[in-house]
C-alpha cells in the first residue's frame, strides 16, 4: 500500500510531467502583445470535433423550431462583420484561416454569443436587439468570441480541469481529506481566476480585431456600459463570477485602445484608398486608344 509520502510524490511527478509537455502559447502575440503560456494537455482535435458536433445539433434544433436566421438583414450584417474579422485571424494564428468556419444567427431574448473551438459562430439576436448594438459594438463582441477560439481557451479549460482533478485525488489519497472540499478550493483560486484572465485576454484580442477589420476600437467599452445599464445591480459578485466585472472590463479595453488605434486608422485609409484604386483602373481600362 501506498504511503502519503509516495501519493505526494507521484502526485507532483505528474504535475510536473503535465507542466513540461503541456505549456505552450497557442497563438502569437499581435500588436497587444499576447505572451501567456497555456497549459494543454487535451489535443485540438478532440475539442473541435466536439464542438462541431454540438453546433450542429444547436444549428439543427433551431432549424426544426424556425429559429434559424430568421432575420435575413441581422443575419446579411453578422456575416458580413464575421467575414471581415475572420479575414485578420492569421495576426494571431495562420492556421485558423484554414477553418470551417460557420457563422449563424439565433432567435432568442438570450444576450449572447459564442465563437465555439473551430470557428463556429452564434449571435443570438437578443443581444443585437436588447444592446441596440452598432457596427462597431457588434464587431467587438464577435471579436471577443473569435479570440476564445483562436486562444483554445476551451481546450486549455478541460486541461486544467484534468490536471486538478489529478492533483485533488492525489492530495485527497495522501492526506485524508475529503476530495470534494480540495475541488471547491481549486475551483476557487483556480480555476475562477483563470477564466476571468481569459475573458480579460479575448477582450483585448478581439479589440485588434476589430481594429485591423476597419471598426473602431473606442466603441468597445460601450457594450459593458450597456450592460451596466441593463443589469442595474443585478450582476453576481465579481470574484465568484467567471466574467470580469464591467469595471474591469471597461478599464482594460480602455487602457488597450491607443496600441490599436492606429490599426484602426490603417485599415481606414485603406478602405478610402481602395475605391479611388478601383476607380483609377476602370478609367485606364475604358480609355480607348489613340491610333497613331
Amino acid at each position: 500500500m501506498m504511503t502519503r509520502g509516495g501519493w505526494l510524490r507521484l502526485g507532483w511527478a505528474l504535475v510536473s510531467a503535465a507542466l513540461l509537455q503541456g505549456c505552450a502559447n497557442t497563438t502569437q502575440s499581435g500588436a497587444i502583445g499576447l505572451q501567456r503560456s497555456q497549459l494543454l494537455l487535451i489535443s485540438s482535435e478532440v475539442v473541435n470535433n466536439q464542438a462541431a458536433i454540438g453546433f450542429q445539433q444547436l444549428t439543427s434544433d433551431a432549424r426544426a423550431q424556425k429559429q434559424l436566421n430568421t432575420d435575413q438583414a441581422l443575419t446579411q450584417r453578422v456575416r458580413r462583420i464575421g467575414q471581415d474579422l475572420i479575414a485578420h485571424v492569421a495576426v494571431f494564428r495562420p492556421d485558423a484561416q484554414a477553418w470551417a468556419w460557420e457563422i449563424n444567427v439565433f432567435d432568442s431574448d438570450e444576450i449572447n454569443a459564442f465563437c465555439a473551438p473551430g470557428g463556429k459562430i452564434g449571435v443570438y439576436t437578443g443581444i443585437v436587439r436588447k444592446l441596440q448594438l452598432s457596427d462597431d459594438e457588434l464587431a467587438a463582441v464577435m471579436g471577443h468570441e473569435i479570440a476564445h477560439a483562436l486562444r483554445e481557451h476551451s481546450r486549455e479549460k478541460l486541461s486544467q480541469q484534468a490536471l486538478s482533478n489529478v492533483l485533488t485525488a492525489t492530495v485527497s489519497a495522501a492526506a485524508g481529506i475529503d476530495s470534494s472540499l480540495l475541488d471547491a478550493g481549486s475551483n476557487l483560486l483556480v480555476h475562477l481566476p483563470n477564466s476571468r484572465a481569459m475573458e480579460l485576454e479575448s477582450d483585448v484580442m478581439g479589440l485588434e480585431l476589430m481594429a485591423r477589420a476597419g471598426y473602431n476600437p473606442a466603441q468597445a467599452s460601450l457594450i459593458w456600459k450597456k450592460m451596466q445599464q441593463l443589469s442595474k445591480g443585478k450582476q453576481g459578485a465579481g470574484f465568484l463570477s467567471t466574467h470580469p466585472a464591467n469595471d474591469d472590463r471597461i478599464a482594460t479595453l480602455e487602457a488597450y485602445v491607443p496600441t490599436v488605434l492606429p490599426l484602426y486608422e490603417e485599415a481606414l485609409a485603406a478602405k478610402a484608398a481602395a475605391p479611388h484604386s478601383a476607380n483609377k483602373a476602370a478609367a485606364r481600362t475604358s480609355t480607348p486608344v489613340r491610333k497613331r
